[in-house]
């Protein structure tokens, strides 16, 4: 596994979760492995899980529709709506989905890639929830703090397998 440089995740302010991992890679490299969906598929979700994208047009006003699929076979459609892509700064999506099944899960995610050297990328996942009600049954129901930390993992893992050391 590759080394971890600085990462984080947890709760924060009123209704937030900040996910954070320090990448040994250029921003682009990052970036391009969060908005080619070919890329994506190879390490989005926690461990474990898979993806299946079903439409990714990024582009503000584009939507993305997936399905995470858990390792016990459970399903997870979302769809997302892009509201603002800035290449290679800023992705950020209005997200609904959630477990087949149950209740509806809304929060806005804004991704940022920060360039921290010509090799080095800090990436922030940033979801906020309508309160913390909803962000406190998120991390209860989904592990979303795990997930998060889980899945920017599998994604230093696909960057170290693409060469570079994550």
């Amino acid at each position: 596994m590759p080394k971890d440089v600085m990462s984080m995740a947890e709760v924060q302010g009123e209704c937030e979760i900040v996910v954070m991992r320090v990448f040994d890679a250029p921003r682009e490299m990052v970036f391009d492995a969060w908005a080619d969906p070919k890329q994506l598929v190879q390490w989005f979700g926690p461990e474990g899980f898979t993806t299946t994208v079903e439409t990714f047009d990024l582009r503000e006003g584009g939507a993305w529709v997936q399905v995470m699929h858990g390792p016990d076979g459970t399903n997870y459609p979302g769809t997302a709506m892009f509201t603002e892509v800035q290449r290679p700064e800023v992705i950020a999506y209005f997200n609904r989905g959630g477990r087949e099944g149950a209740e509806e899960v809304v929060f806005q995610s804004t991704v940022t890639f920060e360039e921290l050297g010509p090799e080095k990328t800090r990436l922030t996942i940033r979801m906020e929830f309508p309160n913390a009600q909803e962000r406190d049954e998120n991390v209860r129901n989904y592990g979303s703090i795990e997930g998060g930390r889980q899945t920017l993992n599998r994604l230093a893992n696909f960057l170290a397998k693409k060469g570079v050391a994550a």
